[in-house]
């Protein structure tokens, strides 16, 4: 697990250190788990909630905000939602190892440590949303603590369901 950020370190510390935290916990939470509970539905109202789609979704919310939001990257259709807005394809993945899943997103992750590292936190991403808005790196950063906070979350109820593992 990655170290808590130090209490008087300066914003951009802050920010990064608690994502990459709330990062490095996801690995944690699928410590240990076989593939077939990896993949078991255990939610009746939201079936592909599951361990391996949460990492799964968790890995491509990287790319969509680093890479496609921030840079400006255009969508090449790699991305699962390509056509009319996500839908959960992203958390469709079926016979994808949870290995792998974990490997692409910490590998996702260390491009979008790298791609934030050469913005202020005052710049603003390039791409605006459909809206035409735009937020700041620093917005992001702070939206990303949230969204992988939440799923960490998603992550230790679930795990609790299928083996009563806590912490």
């Amino acid at each position: 697990m990655t170290a808590r950020p130090p209490l008087t370190g300066d914003e951009r510390t802050q920010l990064t250190g608690w994502l990459d935290l709330q990062r490095s916990l996801v690995r944690g939470k699928c410590e240990g788990l076989d593939e077939a509970a990896a993949y078991r539905p255990l939610l009746r109202t939201s079936p592909l909630m599951t361990v391996a789609g949460i990492v799964s979704h968790l890995r491509w919310i990287e790319y969509s905000w680093f890479h496609e939001d921030l840079l400006g990257v255009p969508d090449t259709g790699q991305t699962p939602w390509t056509e009319g807005g996500p839908r959960n394809e992203e958390m469709m993945v079926a016979g994808v190892p949870l290995a792998r899943l974990l490997d692409e997103y910490d590998e996702e992750c260390a491009r979008s440590n790298e791609i934030v590292a050469g913005f202020s936190l005052d710049d603003v991403q390039r791409a605006p949303d459909p809206r035409g808005d735009q937020a700041s790196v620093r917005y992001i950063l702070c939206h990303m603590i949230e969204e992988t906070a939440r799923h960490v979350g998603h992550l230790d109820i679930i795990r609790e369901l299928l083996d009563g593992k806590t912490g």
